[in-house]
């Protein structure tokens, strides 16, 4: 078949009409050029369709916009209407706008004008204030001259306060009204101080008020506040004198009845005096000077108290002879390591300890008050504060306060280890009471020392006492409590027979409750201290140290739990021996048993109850003289020995199944009795033998597989594979290639 040149040609030029006709937009003259341009038939036929919708999609449009015609008819006819309208709208605005223009000028005239008024009216406001002023000067010049005539001063302070006021808004005018009232100014000035330091000397209370209330309208307030501090000072100097005199008077008069002079109620009332002086003349302070006045007389009384104070506590320090007191402590202790000597009376030391307690706490509330009070003002400058807070810190009051700490710790530590001494030689027995009296009166010292250390709120001082208590307890208090436990021959002794048994049974069981109970107040006293000092001690500092010093006091309890233990073992080693005979009479009885025999068991018990009735005779008779922790823990070693012992003893015997039967019902035996003697559980201190009885029952070798591993449900193993296999092993009729096939 052939095919024609133009043919050919045509259909090669097909894709690229194709492509024209594509994207052929119609209704533009680049369209119209795309369709001179084609050659193929099928692009013109596709070209033509497209013409044909393209016209009937125009048509539909035209069709559309004509049914429009109407409305926009209507429109058009309104908006000619509107025309009109606004034709009358431009005509008015244009006028408006010109009455706008017109008022504008205006009101920029009228403003100029009103400015030029307002500042002629300044100008004449400002001649009338200095006419005013002028006025006003000459009254208070001729005010003041009068007020002074007549001793008015009052009122002459107010003058020269307003003409200084004014003088200061017009400075460049008066100089010779000036001059006039500086000169009434300074003669006021010069009255003022006359009469105040003349009130002064006179302690005329009403006439200083009066005077020094002139100080600032006279712009003098700091000078009046130095003067008014100084009465302040002054009075305070006499009150705190006669006072001071009157103690050194009772001193002299007193020689053998000490308790007349009453140290604490002279300290008392001088800082009574600084207190009231600084709350009742808070008013005027603050008037002169502002809070910063209130700051200022506190630091200037607290030279004061420096003074007075401390002359107070030296005094009482020489009175008491607190230097003497504790140079013969530290030579006691001297001569207490090489031999016998005798110190202070602990008692007359309690009833210092009572007045150094008392005049630190007053000291450290006086202090404590005056800082919160500086710390309360708002308006003070930010380098005073904390200078006067110091200042309360680092006086001679702090250091005597200081001095007299030191006092305080040896004389606290003295009384503290006499005391414990004293309750242990004096140790008896408490009619009632499983401890002796020792236990009860040493940690009562004990609290009472410490809790009268954590009063001074006194950080070296509670530290100094807690490692002194610790000392004790760990040295002499716990030697004191071992002591009976170190008797020798002390099994005779206690099941010797006769009277003394009882006696010497009440005394170890006694010495044990003493350990036990101690160990339980030591953890009080801890918990105790603990709490108190977190009252009064709150940097992280000084907590810190308290908390070091508090874990070696919590490591004397179980310092004393070891000690108890000890003494606990040695107590039933001395009751084992009584139980041994018939735990070793076990051995001989067989457990390879018929039905018969395995019934006679039943009625005739081989060997448990004599053993359950030799642990009765030889421990039940402890129970009433013991605390219920240590006959419980008594009861738990006894228990642990036969536990032991029973399961050698079993290990080495051989069984029927019967006989597993027996075992089992022999250690259900010991559990239920044993868990009547004490209120501990029982049951882990026979599970291992509880297991053996269990296995030693098994109706062949395979079935311990249903207990074992993860068929264990519950139930914890506390025997080994090795030991199970031997258990199995005791059975008669057990096969040893079976217990060696088990895969445990």
């Amino acid at each position: 078949m052939s095919i024609s040149s133009s043919s050919l040609s045509s259909m090669m030029d097909a894709p690229a009409e194709d492509q024209i006709t594509a994207a052929l937009r119609l209704g533009t003259p680049e369209a119209l050029d795309q369709v001179r341009k084609l050659t193929d038939v099928g692009a013109m036929t596709r070209i033509l369709h497209e013409c044909i919708a393209y016209q009937r999609a125009l048509e539909l449009e035209l069709d559309n916009l004509l049914s429009q015609r109407t409305d926009l008819d209507k429109q058009l006819s309104n908006l000619q209407k509107s025309a009109q309208v606004l034709d009358i709208v431009k005509a008015d605005s244009d006028h408006m706008l010109a009455s706008v223009r017109s008022t504008c000028d205006l009101a920029d005239q009228v403003s100029g004008k009103v400015r030029e008024l307002d500042l002629a009216q300044s100008r004449v406001n400002s001649t009338l204030s200095r006419i005013d002023a002028v006025v006003e000067r000459g009254n208070c010049i001729e005010g003041v001259q009068k007020a002074l005539e007549t001793e008015d001063y009052e009122s002459a302070a107010k003058y020269v306060q307003t003409f200084l006021r004014i003088d200061a808004e017009y400075k460049d005018s008066g100089s010779d009204q000036r001059e006039q009232l500086m000169e009434s100014k300074k003669q006021l000035e010069g009255i003022a101080r006359k009469r105040l330091a003349a009130a002064i000397d006179q302690r005329d209370h009403p006439t200083i008020l009066r005077f020094v209330r002139l100080f600032s309208p006279l712009n003098l307030e700091e000078e009046g506040l130095q003067m008014y501090v100084n009465y302040l000072k002054k009075v305070i100097a006499m009150r705190s004198r006669l006072e001071y005199e009157h103690l050194v008077e009772l001193m002299e008069r007193s020689s053998g009845n000490q308790s007349n002079v009453n140290f604490v109620g002279c300290l008392t009332n001088l800082f009574k005096d600084i207190v009231l002086a600084v709350q009742e003349n808070s008013e005027i302070l603050r008037g002169l000077c502002g809070e910063d006045g209130i700051v200022y007389a506190i630091c200037e009384l607290q030279e004061e108290c420096d003074s007075r104070g401390s002359s107070i506590l030296k005094k009482y320090m020489d009175y008491r002879k607190l230097a003497r007191i504790a140079s013969e402590i530290n030579s006691y202790k001297t001569r207490l390591s090489v031999g016998a000597a005798e110190g202070p009376d602990p008692r007359e030391i309690e009833l210092y300890l009572e007045e150094i307690l008392s005049l630190m706490q007053l000291g450290e509330d006086y202090t404590e008050f005056m800082v919160s009070t500086i710390k309360g003002l708002s308006s003070v400058d930010p380098e005073l504060g904390p200078r006067a807070t110091k200042a309360f810190r680092s006086g001679s009051f702090s250091r005597s306060i200081q001095d007299i700490t030191g006092y305080y710790v040896i004389l606290e530590g003295f009384f503290m280890v006499e005391n414990v001494r004293k309750a242990i030689n004096i140790d008896e027995h408490v009619p009632d009471s499983l401890t002796t009296s020792m236990v009860d009166d040493v940690f009562y010292v004990l609290q009472s020392c410490l809790r009268r250390a954590i009063s001074t709120s006194n950080i070296n001082s509670v530290l100094a006492l807690l490692s002194g208590s610790i000392n004790l307890l760990g040295n002499e208090y716990q030697e004191a409590l071992q002591q009976k436990m170190r008797e020798p021959n002390l099994g005779a002794k206690l099941f010797l027979g006769g009277v003394g048994v009882q006696k010497t049974g009440t005394e170890i069981a006694t010495a044990l409750n003493n350990m036990d109970v101690s160990s339980e107040y030591v953890l009080k006293l801890r918990h105790e201290i603990d709490e108190q000092c977190a009252e009064v001690f709150h940097t992280p500092a000084d907590r810190e140290k308290v908390k070091s010093c508090l874990s070696e006091l919590g490591e004397m309890s179980n310092s004393f739990k070891q000690a108890l233990n000890a003494g606990m073992e040695q107590l039933v080693a001395t009751v084992t021996p009584r139980i041994r005979p018939v735990l070793d009479s076990v051995a001989t009885i067989s457990y390879e048993l018929t039905e018969a025999e395995y019934a006679d068991n039943e009625v005739n018990d081989p060997w448990v109850q004599r053993l359950l009735h030799a642990v009765e005779t030889n421990a039940t008779w402890l129970q009433p003289v013991m605390t219920a922790n240590n006959y419980d823990s008594f009861v738990h070693l006894i228990i642990d020995f036969i536990a032991k012992r029973l399961e050698v003893i079993m290990m080495q015997k051989r069984f029927s199944q019967l006989g597993g039967l027996q075992l089992d019902r022999d250690a259900r035996a010991l559990v239920h009795h044993f868990s009547s003697m004490t209120q501990r559980t029982v049951r882990d201190k026979f599970a291992r033998l509880t297991q053996m009885a269990t296995i030693l029952n098994l109706e062949k070798v395979s079935e311990i597989l249903d207990f074992w591993g993860e068929n264990s449900g519950p139930m914890t193993w506390r025997l080994t594979p090795a030991e199970v296999r031997r258990v199995l092993g005791l059975r008669i009729d057990f096969k040893p290639e079976a217990i060696a096939a088990l895969k445990l």
